[in-house]
């Protein structure tokens, strides 16, 4: 869904954010890329995240059964496809939270406890854009302020549309306050897409210090 390599991101200082129940973090440490996950749930235990994950998933499934014909099936096939492979994402973040807590930072966005210029490249998943009908356009903006000034080089944000598919509507004013900060910004498509519309990112580069 980011459109990146393992050799783009060796020697680069990353942070998912926010990371949530997944195994980017985990897995990428154990090909040697240098992560760092932040999420709103890491204020909990791991086992109670871990509880909350499964019942997630099961809820998540539940649900997916009513609208599978809105999601596009070439990458897991089946519900029970998606279901194996939430689960082992939940299994290598908790597995990677027991041996290395110190990768996983609590968060409350749109604050985070991370120095300016912090990390090389940001990579943000399911989180803005899709949920414009409970998260306002000031907390948007306010929560890409913050994560320009803990990135050094670029953020990927995944995907582009709300839960209906639809293209974020305060993108053009998102878009007129990047290139006022001096910053690019590109749609790409990936060859990821799951959710009908969602296979677009922005990439966000800095082309000077903020």
């Amino acid at each position: 869904m980011f459109s990146l390599s393992d050799e783009v991101l060796k020697g680069k200082n990353i942070l998912d954010c926010p990371a949530g129940a997944c195994s980017i973090t985990a897995i990428g440490n154990q090909k040697g890329l240098d992560i760092t996950a932040c999420d709103i749930a890491y204020y909990h235990s791991v086992r109670e995240l871990e509880h909350k994950g499964i019942e997630d998933i099961n809820h998540a499934m539940f649900q997916m059964e009513k609208v599978k014909e809105k999601y596009k099936w070439s990458f897991f096939k089946t519900i029970e496809g998606l279901r194996k492979h939430r689960k082992s994402a939940l299994h290598n973040c908790v597995a990677d939270m027991v041996t290395h807590p110190e990768r996983y930072i609590p968060v409350t966005l749109p604050s985070m406890p991370f120095k300016d210029n912090e990390f090389d490249i940001l990579l943000s998943a399911h989180f803005l854009f899709m949920y414009a009908d409970r998260l306002d356009y000031d907390f948007h903006l306010s929560t890409i302020k913050e994560m320009l000034r803990v990135t050094k080089e670029e953020i990927r944000i995944f995907p582009i549309v709300d839960l209906e598919g639809n293209r974020y509507e305060h993108l053009d004013r998102l878009y007129t306050f990047l290139h006022e900060r001096g910053c690019s910004v590109e749609e790409k498509v990936v060859r990821y897409e799951f959710q009908e519309n969602a296979n677009t990112m922005l990439v966000i580069k800095k082309n000077k210090p903020i």
